[in-house]
């Protein structure tokens, strides 16, 4: 599990925004760190290496988007994007630049946190050695063996419910967008073809999840992509 005691920098121009995040998360261990503005939170990355960065897109000197692209040309620091911005282009062009989750304001402190744990889960298994085991409550993905297994009994997977469960446990809590998903499986001439996520997430659901219809285990974010529910996610 991620250390509370990790090191997180606010990233957001509204005073009562950052005051309210350092009260909140102080409280539970974490270090916070503050930036006012772009070049503060540039500044602030590369000097104190912060574990994850929470980050407000409406910045006064740069568009978040931009800061993000920066911080990607160099770094792997998990982003959590918290902005007001709550349109489906805006949410997947961070995620395509870069970016780790994406929250819109208001938002609820609990979720706020629940997505921080998932991020720096993610990037511990990243850093770790070797491939891992990936629990995720009763689902276990060896990413070694490629074995899948459902309350300890083996699951049969096509190569391509394979591949894309294997993206989405790879980055767990992480939002997938379509493009990045089909990208990654079909290749760059079928970003486009969001019918076949469809089709095949709802087949890995039917094979993974005890209730396909109100699934718990691979989330829909409506019009942007999907995750793992990162939460009960662990590498053994």
């Amino acid at each position: 599990m991620p250390s509370s005691g990790s090191k997180i920098l606010i990233v957001d121009d509204e005073p009562q925004i950052r005051r309210f995040l350092r009260a909140s998360l102080s409280a539970h261990d974490y270090e916070v760190l503050e930036a006012d503005n772009a070049a503060n939170a540039i500044k602030i990355l590369t000097v104190e290496m912060p574990d994850l960065v929470v980050l407000d897109l409406g910045l006064p000197d740069m568009d978040g988007l931009e800061v993000i692209e920066r911080v990607r040309e160099w770094s792997q620091v998990p982003i959590l994007v918290l902005s007001i911005r709550s349109d489906e282009s805006d949410k997947i062009a961070a995620l395509d630049r870069g970016a780790d989750d994406y929250i819109t304001k208001p938002f609820g402190m609990g979720e706020l946190m629940a997505r921080m744990r998932a991020a720096l889960r993610h990037r511990q298994q990243a850093e770790g050695e070797g491939d891992p085991v990936i629990a995720l409550g009763d689902i276990t993905v060896d990413l070694a063996k490629r074995q899948v297994t459902r309350h300890g009994q083996p699951v049969k997977l096509s190569k391509k419910e394979y591949e894309l469960l294997r993206v989405l446990v790879s980055h767990p809590g992480k939002v997938m967008t379509h493009q990045q998903l089909l990208r990654e499986i079909w290749g760059d001439a079928y970003i486009e073809e969001t019918q076949y996520l469809r089709v095949y997430v709802g087949q890995l659901r039917q094979k993974l999840e005890n209730d396909p219809g109100r699934p718990h285990l691979i989330i829909t974010e409506p019009g942007v992509g999907y995750r793992v529910q990162g939460e009960e996610t662990t590498a053994v």
